[in-house]
């Protein structure tokens, strides 16, 4: 079976893997173009690329997977299955035509829940307590194939859209490789329509996503810093407008002994404890912070940076 792979971020990297562990016959590799990244701005490679290159796979990189010049040279590789993880680009129709076996999809959350580009973040955004993985056939629309199977997990309260995204992709390339197993050549897998009425949708995030308004719940802020946890970030402001990133936190629904006195005190406000622990009061309950990131510093755990910065009780962060 001629197997065609599109895919561009880190979360397409363990299906690929698999794949090639499993000795598919891999006839290309479809990855967005090098971007510029960093402070020099220098072209770096998708992950995906350099995947495919360590294992000398052909590679394709095109700026819009829709030019027609593409599309020829996708009819000219002529693959069985086209499978597709976190790739970037929607098909079209001439695409999604060209394989007698379908164009498969991996998408990390349990359609029809959460369609779009950013279905892990949203799910940790929002609180949820489970999420998982879904096996499609792509059609036109965004994620709203068929389904061809799919596998549930529960999150956990220390899970991070970083941490989230790795236990997804290795539950979707098994899932793949299982599904591709049984393919049955010239016909694509079986699949269930789905429940459209029950969609919702996980646009990209935006910066001001990260944004942190202390007035909302400990629970609700400790779920924005997970959620957005590589990219945005979540953020606050102190010291009349330093940023401040917080990359860990805890909440806490009931208020610890020694922010007592901060209790009549507005949300954002710092407690210090005598071990150096950093609290900050919200709208409802407290949230500790365990490790953060001064504007253009390396992380650091909470202690260093009020040791650094000579935080003190009383202390407030700012929404801006």
């Amino acid at each position: 079976m001629r197997v065609l792979f599109m895919g561009t971020s880190e979360f397409a990297n363990p299906a690929l893997k698999l794949l090639i562990n499993q000795n598919f016959d891999i006839i290309g590799v479809v990855t967005q173009p090098d971007r510029p990244s960093g402070r020099g701005k220098k072209l770096n490679p998708p992950p995906i690329k350099k995947t495919a290159i360590e294992n000398n796979l052909h590679v394709l990189q095109p700026e819009k997977a829709r030019k027609p010049e593409f599309i020829s040279k996708l009819v000219k590789l002529a693959p069985d299955v086209i499978i597709v993880a976190a790739f970037g680009q929607i098909l079209p129709q001439t695409v999604l035509d060209i394989p007698p076996c379908g164009v498969i999809n991996i998408h990390p959350s349990l359609l029809p829940k959460y369609r779009g580009a950013a279905p892990i973040q949203w799910a940790l955004i929002n609180g949820e307590v489970e999420t998982g993985v879904s096996i499609m056939l792509l059609d036109v629309g965004e994620d709203t194939g068929d389904i061809i199977c799919r596998e549930k997990i529960s999150i956990q309260l220390e899970d991070t859209s970083e941490t989230l995204d790795q236990k997804l992709a290795n539950i979707g390339a098994r899932l793949l490789v299982d599904v591709l197993q049984n393919l049955k050549n010239g016909h694509p897998p079986p699949a269930s329509p789905q429940q459209h009425e029950q969609a919702t949708h996980a646009p990209r995030l935006s910066k001001e996503i990260g944004q942190i308004n202390w007035n909302e719940s400990a629970e609700t802020i400790h779920n924005l810093i997970r959620g957005t946890a590589g990219w945005p970030g979540a953020y606050t402001y102190f010291n009349n407008g330093t940023l401040l990133k917080i990359i860990r936190s805890l909440p806490h629904k009931e208020k610890c002994v020694e922010i007592d006195n901060i209790v009549q005190q507005p949300p954002g406000t710092i407690d210090i404890t005598s071990e150096k622990n950093m609290f900050v009061k919200t709208g409802n309950g407290v949230i500790q912070l365990i490790r953060v990131q001064p504007a253009t510093k390396k992380i650091m755990v909470a202690n260093d940076f009020v040791n650094g910065y000579q935080l003190k009780t009383g202390d407030c962060f700012s929404n801006s």
